[in-house]
């Protein structure tokens, strides 16, 4: 079997070395000159640079990477000499015996996929929080696994065929990623794929009030033998479901004070009620599920608040990276002086900069005069850096605001990634208060 792997980034590098350990020639395909040499030494071969169709010859399989869309020249070759393409999750799936939790959505699916790990760990259950979230799945197979919790994006699911997981979980479903799908049709399309191979005996936990998701659902109830369908809620129990309810979290088996969780927002509680019917589905202890819920904290730049300076205070959300986030956030404080824009991904943001609560936008990145023309006249600057957007906001907010950092797109026209990104807002927050105190 002779396996061509696109991309030799962390994903990528871990499907060639799986394919290297079954005992499959493998090759690796990337565009930056000199990438994957350090494969070269684990007998897996590299090619680098401009794509020749040439290299499919004698090929049996494709094993795509994220930074290859559909329409990318070594995707749409492949499938012309008819060989099949697989994500690396598909790929990896295969070889798996664990049962899968796989948990998607346009947001909130690491927070999910970390909170449900951490419940099933404290239960005894041997496990790993995977996918997307960072650790590829194929570095875990041939490990001795109880249940694997893998975040799955779009990209990925795209790819897949057989993937069937146990138990799947779909956060929430708004536009995003349409500069690599050709359509939201198609980005739907692809989330979809999560539970397209899920039967009676599977279960698929949704947010019931999420209006993105209500199409997706409608269509697995029409579908002969369904899956399981469990909605969830962060605002109010749904009839069937879980959610908060007379003060309380009401899970299978469990009642939690919401008094006791680390936040009262409704974009936390219904990602801690989707993880906790997760978990207990594949066996987690009611203590462990509800010492989770007390203690559980999203990740860095997941509304962190940074500070307080003369009753303004300072939020990094820097992981809201599409429209949908940023509104979602935006919509958490009642008076937002707002940093946003950056590589909008083919999305509209127009909606950040009309936001009713938001009184002024920090325009940056390429986006900023977009966000500029949509807040109309006075209601936008730009700023050409971070430190730029953080001293204009200061300056313009009032006590009672909240400079928010929720920029609707990606980073990488400015920053490597949303963790820079968020960090240099961080600093910025920091250094300007540490001065003001000295």
């Amino acid at each position: 079997m002779r396996l061509l792997v696109l991309g030799a980034a962390v994903s990528g590098t871990a499907a060639a070395r799986l394919g290297r350990r079954l005992g499959y020639t493998v090759t690796v395909f990337d565009r930056q000159p000199g990438a994957g040499t350090e494969l070269i030494g684990e007998g897996i071969g590299t090619v680098t640079g401009v794509w020749e169709p040439d290299v499919l010859t004698g090929i049996d399989l494709v094993v795509a990477s994220p930074g290859f869309p559909l329409r990318s020249a070594p995707i749409t070759d492949a499938r012309e000499y008819g060989l099949p393409v697989w994500s690396e999750v598909e790929f990896a799936w295969r070889h798996l015996k664990a049962p899968v939790i796989a948990v998607t959505g346009t947001n909130g699916k690491t927070t999910v996929t970390e909170a449900a790990a951490a419940m099933l760990a404290a239960s005894g259950t041997t496990t790993a929080a995977v996918g997307n979230i960072g650790t590829p799945l194929s570095s875990v197979v041939g490990e001795d696994f109880d249940v694997l919790v893998v975040e799955v994006s779009s990209f990925q699911l795209e790819f897949t065929e057989l993937f069937h997981p146990h138990t799947s979980v779909l956060t929430n479903l708004a536009p995003d990623h349409l500069d690599w799908h050709p359509s939201y049709a198609a980005y739907a399309a692809a989330k979809a794929k999560l539970y397209a191979n899920q039967t009676e005996d599977d279960l698929v936990i949704f947010d019931n009030d999420d209006p993105g998701l209500q199409p997706l659902v409608k269509t697995l109830r029409g579908r002969g033998q369904p899956p399981r369908l469990w909605p969830v809620s962060g605002r109010e129990r749904p009839a069937g479901g879980s959610g908060p309810s007379a003060g309380t979290l009401q899970l299978p088996g469990l009642t939690v004070p919401l008094a006791d969780l680390t936040s009262s927002d409704p974009t936390l509680v219904v990602d801690l009620v989707a993880a906790g019917v997760a978990a207990f589905e594949h066996g987690a202890q009611a203590e462990a599920v509800a010492e989770v819920c007390r203690s559980f904290r999203p990740g860095r730049h997941r509304r962190t608040l940074i500070g307080e300076k003369g009753g303004v205070t300072f939020v990094d959300d820097s992981k809201a990276t599409n429209p949908h986030a940023a509104l979602a956030s935006i919509a958490s404080f009642p008076s937002v002086v707002l940093i946003a824009g950056g590589m909008a991904k083919g999305l509209d943001i127009a909606p950040l900069a009309r936001a009713g609560n938001v009184r002024h936008v920090l325009a940056i990145g390429e986006s900023a005069p977009a966000l500029i023309e949509a807040a109309g006249p006075g209601r936008a600057t730009r700023a050409d850096s971070m430190v730029e957007a953080v001293d204009l906001a200061t300056r313009m907010a009032r006590p009672g605001d909240t400079v928010l950092l929720a920029p609707g797109c990606a980073s990488f026209d400015m920053f490597e990634s949303y963790g820079a990104r968020g960090t240099a807002f961080s600093d910025a927050v920091r250094t300007l208060i540490k001065g003001d105190a000295g």
